[in-house]
This record gives C-alpha cells, sequence and structure tokens, in this order.
C-alpha cells in the first residue's frame, strides 16, 4: 500500500485515473488496493472524495473500453492465442463465457469485482459483438457503482484501511459483491413489480 500511496500523493488524480485504466486493461495494478488508498487519503483532507470518484470511474471506463475494442476489431481467437500478454488465461475464458450464458450484459457491472476477470468480460462483450450503447451502459455503470463503493470504503475506515490491506482482497470484494447483488436483486423486482402493475 505504501508505494500506491506515495504515487498517488505525488501525482494526483492523474495517478489514479492513470493506473485505473492500466489495471483494468489486465496489468498487474492492485484496484481494490488502490481504490482503498484514495479512500484514504480523501478521509485526510487529501483529495477531493467527489474528484477521486470521477477520476477513477473514468479511468475504469476508459481502460474496459479498450478492452471491449481489443474483442470487438480483434476477434477472441487472437485472445486465445496472445491472451497471456493481457493477462487472460484459458479458466478466465470459460469463467466469462459461463457468466454470460447466465448473466448476460450484467456480467459486465458483477465482473469487476471478480479480480482477473474484469477485462475479459469487455473483451467477450467485443466479440459478441454486442452493441456499444449497451455495452457503455452496463460496463460505465458499473465502473462508477465499483469505484464507489471502494473509495467510500476507504474513506469511512480511514486510517484503519492500512492495518486490513492484507485482508482486502478476500474480504472487501466479498463485501462489494453483496452489495452489487443487492442492487441486482433490487432493480430486478423494481422491474418486475412494474411490468405486474401495467399488466393490471
Amino acid at each position: 500500500m505504501e508505494p500506491l500511496l506515495d504515487w498517488v500523493t505525488q501525482y494526483g488524480y492523474a495517478a489514479v485515473f492513470g493506473l485505473q485504466v492500466l489495471g483494468i486493461i489486465g496489468f498487474p495494478v492492485p484496484d481494490e488496493t488502490l481504490l482503498v488508498t484514495v479512500g484514504l487519503l480523501t478521509s485526510q483532507g487529501r483529495m477531493a472524495l467527489p474528484l477521486a470518484i470521477l477520476a477513477a470511474a473514468c479511468g475504469s471506463a476508459c481502460g474496459i473500453t479498450v478492452s471491449y475494442s481489443i474483442g470487438r476489431f480483434v476477434g477472441l481467437p487472437v485472445v486465445h492465442r496472445y491472451g497471456r500478454f493481457l493477462h487472460v488465461t484459458e479458466a478466465n475464458l470459460t469463467k466469462m463465457h459461463n457468466w454470460f450464458e447466465r448473466w448476460g450484459k450484467w456480467t459486465l457491472v458483477l465482473a469487476y469485482y471478480v479480480p482477473g476477470v474484469r477485462h475479459v468480460a469487455a473483451i467477450f462483450a467485443g466479440t459478441a459483438k454486442l452493441p456499444y450503447h449497451e455495452f457503455a451502459m452496463f460496463a460505465y455503470s458499473g465502473a462508477a457503482v465499483w469505484t464507489t463503493t471502494f473509495i467510500t470504503l476507504g474513506y469511512l475506515l480511514g486510517p484503519q484501511v492500512v492495518k486490513l490491506a492484507p485482508l482486502l482482497h478476500e474480504y472487501l470484494v466479498i463485501v462489494a459483491i453483496g452489495v452489487v447483488v443487492l442492487i441486482v436483486l433490487i432493480l430486478v423486482g423494481r422491474h418486475y413489480w412494474m411490468r405486474r402493475a401495467k399488466a393490471r
């Protein structure tokens, strides 16, 4: 966490944006740790919370758009062959295929909370020729919710984040997935009741 603190402290919002782009594309950036570190800095008044969330969300959106473009214009066969350079494994591809079969476009939101498969979801969306406006609606909304979740956790936990850093990857991801599942259930339930109300 200390190197991230130093890097973000020195370069500010530009570092948050750039690191999020690289992390979503597939470079070895500890995204969740980065986001809670940013949250810590906002709790100390060294960064503004709204601007920090905006920088992180925009970086994530740009990164996942690059991954979508790779799938859309390069194609899955090339990804299969050269995926190791993008940190895409066969296990990632298989998992993502199964997720798309089950959840469809919601995978673009849920995949943010699963390290190692975030950009793979966008690659699949691209190879599936998912229209850009549909991709953008789900992927960019997911980026906003994901970055807000972890930055807010860092903000609320404050200095305790440093002590909890070794547990972040395991436990905060579980908590965040729970939050997203709850949001999805609320949205699905609302849609269901609205349809029933119109049918009456």
